[in-house]
């Protein structure tokens, strides 16, 4: 039986900011267990609900020496769920507050200590992995500790590392003495060819660097990494590490995100009776968010965080344009403060068309995703995805850009071979967006077949985890 071991910052049902925490809640879980035993390590955040943490078992302590920092405590706690075991790094100084990360100089000492923790548990907890998947830049340094600071322990022979870029933008740049100090690499570490970037040191650089495969969470998004206008400045270590990078798309939780079953909704469907059921959920939908209401409306959803990555700009651009058309416009998200402000002003002013929840709800989320007819998704860049995959789920049509992801799992739609899952444009510009969503209402409202049908497209799709569970498999065997 081989030993995978995943270590990253997040992981739902624990602590969530993003999709890196589905794909850590749900990857584990979606492994053959008669062939891998597959353990988890994160942060024990203070933040993370008291229904979880009151129930961690204690382990051990010990202390560890972190670069020039001196001697550290390292305490281990555990936990069980869905036949995973969980480590949680405890350490009261760098993980509590009221959320997992805050200012970037402490988020790098922070998750410096992590990575270095993390490796260093492992004789107490008496676990040699084959393999360790590490996730983002939080987890960049470990393959480093790996290569440097414990290549002459025996313990640490023989195990082989995956980092996985979950979003390239974010990579934990700071400069390169203060990097030293947290974690004594050699000054062999710091050189242009390794960890050094524009003369400071950057950790997930240096993670793709020691790293022996990489892997990102689309194949579309693995090729635009290697260029430059994707590449984040590590364009040219994309291109020179090609051969040990791929793409493997992300998938959801079938168990979460299932219309059939959806406590979180308010009336429960499946491909058989989509229509009656997104009708009953939108008529509650437009009750609850003060809309008027109009079961033959569209209603065109946004569930993102409000920032020019996921193309906000463009819908600032056009939306009253856009607002002009015969639609009901839903957001759901938080973001930079002028696109908050910008739709709290037009929910105030078209308080017909607009319903503008400028906060995060889970629930509200689901009962979004059962009721909209339509979910928008401009983004600028997008490396995979998971809200166009919970929307083909529910029976809601995608309108995407075509990059990353987005590109990988919604196939435009074609009127004369009638085909297609959702509706797309190409290039980043907010007059092709809007002319595609001009297109999406005029198949809503004039071919309710050809529209039904291709909702039916999208439900048929398995977005689950069952395919990309089984190629990460594949390449846990191809490395060791």
């Amino acid at each position: 039986m081989k030993k995978i071991l995943f270590v990253a910052s997040e992981c739902v049902p624990f602590i969530k900011t993003g999709g890196l925490a589905d794909v850590v809640g749900a990857l584990p879980k979606s492994l053959d267990k008669e062939k891998y035993d597959v353990r988890v390590i994160l942060p024990d955040y203070t933040c993370i609900p008291a229904k979880y943490r009151d129930q961690f078992r204690y382990a051990s302590h010990f202390e560890m020496q972190l670069g020039g920092l001196g001697k550290v405590y390292v305490g281990i706690m555990t936990y069980e769920m869905d036949g995973v075991t969980y480590y949680f790094i405890d350490n009261e100084h760098y993980f509590r507050g009221d959320t997992p990360y805050g200012d970037v100089h402490w988020d790098i000492e922070k998750f410096c200590f992590f990575s270095k923790a993390a490796l260093s548990i492992l004789p107490t907890i008496e676990f040699h992995p084959d393999v360790i998947h590490c996730h983002d830049w939080q987890t960049g340094v470990l393959p480093v500790f790996l290569h440097t600071v414990f290549k002459d322990n025996p313990f640490y022979h023989n195990i082989r590392t995956i980092m996985t870029i979950h979003n390239l933008k974010f990579q934990g740049i700071w400069d390169i003495n203060t990097l030293r100090l947290y974690t004594g690499f050699p000054n062999e570490v710091f050189t242009p060819d390794r960890m050094e970037y524009k003369r400071d040191a950057n950790m997930l650089k240096a993670g793709l660097v020691y790293a022996d495969r990489i892997t990102t969470v689309s194949g579309t998004y693995a090729e635009e990494i290697k260029i430059p206008y994707y590449g984040e400045g590590l364009d040219g270590l994309m291109r020179a590490k090609s051969r040990d990078l791929s793409g493997i798309l992300n998938g959801i939780d079938y168990d979460i995100y299932n219309p059939e079953t959806d406590k979180k909704i308010y009336s429960n469907y499946s491909i058989k009776n989509f229509r009656k059921g997104k009708a009953a959920n939108k008529a509650k939908l437009q009750e609850e968010l003060g809309l008027p209401a109009d079961p033959n409306v569209m209603i065109m959803a946004m569930i993102t965080r409000l920032t020019d990555q996921k193309g906000l700009d463009l819908v600032a651009y056009v939306l009253d344009r856009l607002l002009d058309s015969a639609i009901q416009f839903v957001v759901l998200g938080t973001g930079d403060a002028r696109y908050e402000d910008m739709l709290r002003t037009y929910e105030w002013k078209r308080k017909d068309k607009v319903s503008a929840n400028i906060y995060f709800n889970d629930e509200r989320a689901h009962r979004i995703y059962a009721a909209a007819d339509s979910m928008l998704m401009p983004s600028q860049f997008e490396p995979c995805g998971l809200t166009q995959l919970i929307s083909l789920r529910y029976g809601t049509v995608p309108i995407v850009r075509e990059t990353g992801g987005l590109k990988d799992t919604v196939q435009p739609y074609n009127r004369f071979e009638q085909t297609g899952t959702g509706f797309s444009f190409a290039n980043y510009n907010a007059d092709e967006m809007l002319n595609t969503i001009f297109y999406a209402e005029k198949v809503f409202y004039d071919e309710h077949d050809a529209w039904n049908a291709l909702v039916k497209r999208g439900m048929e799709k398995d977005y689950s985890w069952n395919s990309s569970a089984r190629q990460y498999e594949a390449l846990y065997e191809s490395i060791t």
